[in-house]
């Protein structure tokens, strides 16, 4: 804007006498040194005219500043006014133009310092730069930054062109671009500009070092130009997306590496917003970047740690579900893979499982069996392993040895090609580690109640990161839970298999032939993860041919169970001999029972008289023998039930049951018919239907009625006695 200060007393006409007093824009070249419009510069984003112009782009810098020109001639009146004086001084065109410029816009008291400066500029051509105060139309008095400047047209005439803004909006903008450079250039966090082709136009220095490139090396180059990690092509499309959608992209994590630190991984926060000039033209896109490794470590700090505490809980709830030594193994394995190791594999010292003490030297070899191999993908690690079941001698050289001997975790964070040979059981092993890419090992070792039991061995393939002493700790704690387990799994399969082996010797080994009976018996005991219970089965035989057949089940298992059940079957052996009746002989047992403390059982005693053709039953509780008929359906003989043994005071009865040739009597303990699940009565009317389904040899028939009756899991003993009847000399026609 012009500032026009001639005299107001010289009047027109007089030498410097006019109203024509210069403009006095901010002395720095800031933004109202321009031109009030930006048609000659262009929008380098417009589209150009056939002359090369390029159209003035609305919403600039200059039309926030409200850029107001006045031009004044040799005597200080006003010629030009521009609509941007209208706005700065509150004058019309038509009230100012042919007026002279002090008059209109100073106050008397600055009217001969503005006519010097104007006179100043007239004859020297000199600009002149500066505030000066005028008078708005409302009467009030503004501060404007003024930039005079002579000018001469093609017909030798001079005039004074002013370029005036608003010192207020000028300071505003001043302001917030000062403001704008401090935090740009001062603040910690890193911030770029780029434009539309995703070109740094600006970079502070925390990106500079942030990035390990100068800021000046960034200018005009795209990120993909100054990032070495690979994920450049995500953050360049993040960053057109923002441009495109205009929707700002806030707290993004990356992590990856800059040339600044070109040897570890860092965590940064990424922001992504569009940056738009005031008249909403879109100049680019900023990011801001916040270096967070601290905090990223602390996080996966605290998320490795979460991770251990729900492996631990894992653990705890997946390892020593049941007293199987290979089970528990296996449990351990599959709760270290995957989130502890790639392979898991469980080796127990095989004089361990036997129970057999051998005498160990540093020198030889340690003899392992392989319990269990594990992985959490398909890989040729598993088949390079020592196959599970099979036993093998590791030297002294072996890491797994190592271990199980110092008691102590081996650990080799990045394995080398002689580690693995120390690691697989032969060179090609070691080669098939190699190509699956084994790179870390950790051998623990199994310590329950201070006795070392084996190691497991944890290896990484895929999982990029080596073990270090934090999965250390952690394994050794699973090892631990683990140990307990596989402790109290080997003492409880010893004791079973004592009590089984007792058991067993009180059987008789294969039944005896008998007049007029064909014999066959079998003895199933639970499976390994439960105790043998006291399920026992005897063929007696008696005077005058007969033969008494007896099956019962004492309450309870272990060795005290199987030694109950070897008292009764001895003392019915012995009062089997006097030849009583079956009732008094459950009477004899069940005194016997009563004295053996915490102990009842049932019991089926029969006698079978081949002369006579009767089978004569007393029962203690126990289910009802099957009677399987050639041409009828099968059936249960209802018997009077009587007590358990051991009750007491309770008496039994005999019953008379008449057998024809080629008829079936099966006898069974509660193990091949009771279920946790299923009621009685139907399974009793299952075994109906199989027992008269089943083939003509014995043994098969029990075989047979055991795997169609029985599922693995199921945890009881069972013994079953099948008898068929044949015709003898004395059998009745």
């Amino acid at each position: 804007m012009v500032h026009g200060t001639p005299h107001e007393a010289e009047g027109p006409g007089a030498p410097g006498g006019g109203d024509g007093t210069a403009g006095v824009p901010d002395a720095a070249e800031g933004p109202g040194a321009a031109g009030s419009g930006e048609g000659a510069a262009g929008d380098p984003d417009g589209a150009g005219a056939a002359d090369g112009a390029l159209p003035g782009r609305a919403g600039g810098l200059l039309d926030f500043l409200n850029v107001a020109a006045v031009v004044v001639d040799i005597e200080g009146r006003i010629v030009f006014w521009s609509p941007q004086a209208t706005d700065t001084f509150g004058f019309t065109a038509e009230e100012a133009l042919g007026r002279y410029a002090a008059r209109l816009l100073l106050s008397e008291e600055n009217r001969h310092r503005a006519t010097e400066l104007f006179a100043t500029v007239m004859a020297t051509g000199q600009n002149w730069a500066g505030t000066f105060p005028v008078r708005h139309r409302d009467g009030g008095a503004r501060l404007v930054e003024f930039r005079n400047v002579r000018l001469q047209d093609d017909l030798g005439d001079v005039y004074a062109l002013g370029i005036a803004v608003d010192q207020s909006a000028l300071h505003d903008v001043e302001g917030r671009l000062a403001i704008s450079e401090q935090l740009v250039s001062q603040a910690p966090v890193g911030f770029a500009l780029l434009d539309a082709d995703l070109r740094y136009r600006l970079v502070n220095p925390a990106l500079e070092r942030i990035n390990g490139v100068p800021a000046a090396d960034h200018i005009g180059r795209r990120p993909r130009d100054i990032h070495l990690d690979g994920g450049v092509e995500a953050i360049e499309s993040a960053l057109r997306q923002v441009l495109r959608t205009g929707a700002p992209l806030i707290d993004q994590y990356i992590v990856g590496r800059t040339r600044a630190d070109a040897g570890r991984d860092r965590a940064w926060s990424v922001s992504y917003y569009r940056i738009h000039g005031p008249g909403g033209r879109v100049i680019g896109v900023a990011s801001s970047v916040v270096d967070v490794t601290e905090r990223h470590l602390a996080a996966a700090e605290a998320e490795r740690a979460r991770k251990r505490l729900a492996l631990l809980a894992d653990a705890s709830a997946r390892i020593g579900t049941t007293l199987g030594v290979e089970r528990t193994a296996r449990e351990l394995a599959e709760v270290a893979v995957p989130d502890l190791a790639d392979v898991a594999a469980v080796d127990i010292l095989d004089d361990v499982l036997t129970s057999r003490v051998r005498p160990r030297s540093e020198e030889g070899p340690e003899l392992f069996r392989a319990l269990a191999v594990t992985s959490a993908f398909p890989t040729e690690v598993t088949a390079a392993a020592d196959p599970v079941g099979e036993v093998a001698a590791y030297g002294p050289e072996r890491l797994i040895t190592r271990c199980v001997r110092t008691g102590r975790p081996v650990l080799v964070a990045r394995c080398e090609a002689r580690d693995l040979r120390h690691i697989a059981r032969d060179a090609d092993a070691a080669d098939a580690l190699a190509r699956a890419g084994a790179h870390s090992y950790l051998a623990v070792p199994l310590i329950a109640h201070g006795e070392t039991l084996g190691a497991v061995d944890l290896l990484r393939t895929r999982n990029p990161a080596p073990f270090d002493e934090d999965d250390v700790l952690l394994a050794r704690e699973l090892a631990a839970r683990a140990a307990i387990a596989i402790g109290n799994a080997r003492w409880h399969q010893n004791v079973r298999t004592a009590a089984e082996t007792l058991q067993r010797s009180l059987l008789p080994p294969a039944p005896p032939k008998r007049p007029g009976l064909r014999v066959a018996s079998l003895y199933r005991p639970a499976r390994s993860a439960n105790e043998v219970g006291g399920d026992w089965y005897d063929v007696i035989p008696l005077a005058g041919d007969k033969t008494a057949l007896v099956i019962g089940d004492v309450m309870g298992n272990g060795i005290d169970a199987a030694a109950a059940m070897g008292q009764l079957c001895t003392a019915a052996r012995a009062y089997a001999a006097l030849d009583l009746p079956p009732d008094d002989i459950l009477r004899h047992l069940d005194r016997l029972t009563h004295g053996l403390e915490h102990y009842i059982a049932t019991c089926l005693y029969a006698t079978y008289d081949p002369g006579t053709g009767r089978c004569r039953i007393a029962n203690a509780g126990h289910l009802p023998p099957v009677l399987a008929r050639p041409g009828h359906e099968p059936r249960l003989l209802h018997l009077p039930p009587g007590a358990p043994l051991g009750v007491g005071g309770v008496g039994f009865d005999t019953a008379t049951v008449p057998l024809h040739t080629g008829d079936r009597l099966l006898l069974y303990t509660d193990g091949l018919v009771e279920t946790r699940d299923d009621p009685i009565d139907e399974r009793l009317d299952l075994l109906l239907r199989t027992i008269g389904s089943l083939d003509p040899s014995l043994d098969d028939t029990c075989v047979r009625l055991v795997d169609s009756m029985r599922r693995p899991e199921d945890p009881d003993d069972v013994a079953l006695l099948l008898v068929e009847t044949e015709r003898t000399a004395r059998s009745p026609d």
